[in-house]
């Protein structure tokens, strides 16, 4: 009993090191919301995507220009032998030198509306990035939780292969007066062995994890990267599913990208309509009968042109352009419907996941749990005091080894399906 004691408090110690040189905090390390501020800045598939609406936008000004005006210049009558006359035997000095200036106008409307609809299409890639957004973040927080859980299981094989430690320190004391002890012994020293060969794999495992991490925020993968964070925090009150659907209805930045394009298509229909209407052109002009290096050009005369441009050939092209018009509106309008299907659909998937991801975590964390933590110290107990039960030991110890893990993993997934589950809604988990 005496051994078991001594064995015991070198034990707590252990553990104690190992969760206070855990729990050291590190300067660099990122929580959640540094890491969605990271993805916003840097992520090259963003950057890219407020480029695109950038460029949409620049359109915009350009369509409501109006044309730019035609400056002309007509010289007759070319001096005889001139280059300009190609070899015209012509020796009359006289012509013609006239200047004009033409502006064309489009109907009343028609350039308003069509700046109107690139502003509304670069209105829609603005929504849609704010949406591919939310994807990249619920990868991240995926992965973020993933690791952070990856670090708490490292955490409990260390507590693992510690508590084996233990064992064969137990089992050595037993074998040195009984011989037949010494199969408990490398019993032990296999299932601690097992234990130090699934801590490598994890490890493996958190530095592929942080290098996808790298990758979303716009760093090398290469780069060193600390995480920081409780898996165990508690998550705020999570909204109704009546309240996240309405939600989503509302504000989920793919359904306001959806209807920036059926707003764009009904404003495509009334300007196709408005091809029917003619456009105009004037033109002003000045003029003298002698060419412009007479001695004397003579008399200035001014002219005026007002000229329409009406459609032709019965208003085919006209009548092709309104029927494109209203098929694409009844295409994205017919999008707009299966969008807004699929969003609530997402949410109320997403809702089902969050509730049967929580009650699970909460069966093993109140109920299982408890029971394997009590069934190990019975064992350990009983074993230590009597050299009894040794199979029974290492049953209880791989039990609880094994509802740690999971308890682990399932706050890990309660957390990614928060994550989740506000992303399909259009919000961020924090």
């Amino acid at each position: 009993m005496h051994l078991f004691l001594r064995l015991l408090s070198c034990f707590v110690l252990l553990y104690a090191g190992i969760g206070a040189s855990h729990a050291q905090p590190s300067s660099k390390e990122m929580d959640l919301r540094q890491l969605w501020n990271e993805l916003k800045i840097s992520n090259p598939q963003l950057s890219a995507l407020r480029e695109s609406y950038l460029s949409a936008k620049a359109t915009v000004p350009q369509i409501a220009a109006p044309a730019n005006p035609q400056l002309g210049l007509v010289w007759s009558g070319m001096p005889a032998n001139s280059p300009l006359a190609l070899g015209a035997a012509n020796n009359n000095m006289s012509g013609n030198n006239s200047i004009s200036i033409a502006q064309p106008f489009q109907f009343p409307g028609k350039r308003g509306l069509a700046a109107e609809i690139a502003d509304t299409s670069a209105e829609s890639l603005l929504a849609q990035s704010e949406s591919n957004y939310l994807q990249l973040g619920a990868q991240l927080s995926t992965l973020y939780y993933s690791a952070l859980s990856a670090q708490k299981q490292l955490l409990v094989l260390k507590e693992m292969i510690t508590r084996f430690e233990l064992i064969k320190n137990v089992s050595r004391a037993r074998y040195a007066n009984n011989a037949a002890a010494y199969v408990e012994f490398l019993n032990t020293q296999v299932a601690q062995n097992a234990a130090i060969a699934e801590q490598f794999n994890l490890e493996k495992q958190l530095q592929i994890a942080y290098r996808n991490i790298n990758l979303l925020i716009g760093r090398d993968p290469r780069e060193k990267i600390a995480l920081s964070g409780n898996i165990q925090q508690a998550i705020r009150n999570v909204p109704t599913l009546i309240e996240l659907e309405n939600y989503a209805e509302s504000s989920h930045p793919l359904l306001r990208s959806s209807q920036l394009d059926l707003d764009a298509a009904r404003k495509g229909v009334s300007l196709a309509k408005k091809a029917y209407l003619p456009d105009f052109q004037v033109i002003g002009s000045s003029y003298t009968p002698r060419g412009p290096f007479a001695p004397n050009n003579g008399t200035l005369f001014y002219q005026l042109e007002f000229d329409i441009v009406i459609p032709l050939y019965f208003f085919m092209k006209e009548k092709y352009g309104v029927e494109q018009a209203v098929r694409k509106q009844a295409a994205v309008e017919a999008t707009n419907i299966s969008t807004r299907q699929q969003i609530i659909l997402g949410v109320s998937s997403s809702y089902t996941v969050y509730e049967q991801t929580k009650n699970r975590m909460q069966f093993l964390r109140d109920s299982q749990l408890p029971q394997a933590d009590a069934a190990y110290k019975v064992a350990l107990t009983q074993y230590s005091n009597n050299g009894q039960g040794f199979n029974d030991l290492l049953t209880a110890q791989n039990q609880l080894r094994v509802l740690q893990s999971q308890l682990t993993i399932a706050e890990s997934d309660l957390l990614q399906a928060y994550s989740v589950l506000m992303v399909s809604a259009g919000r961020e988990p924090f």
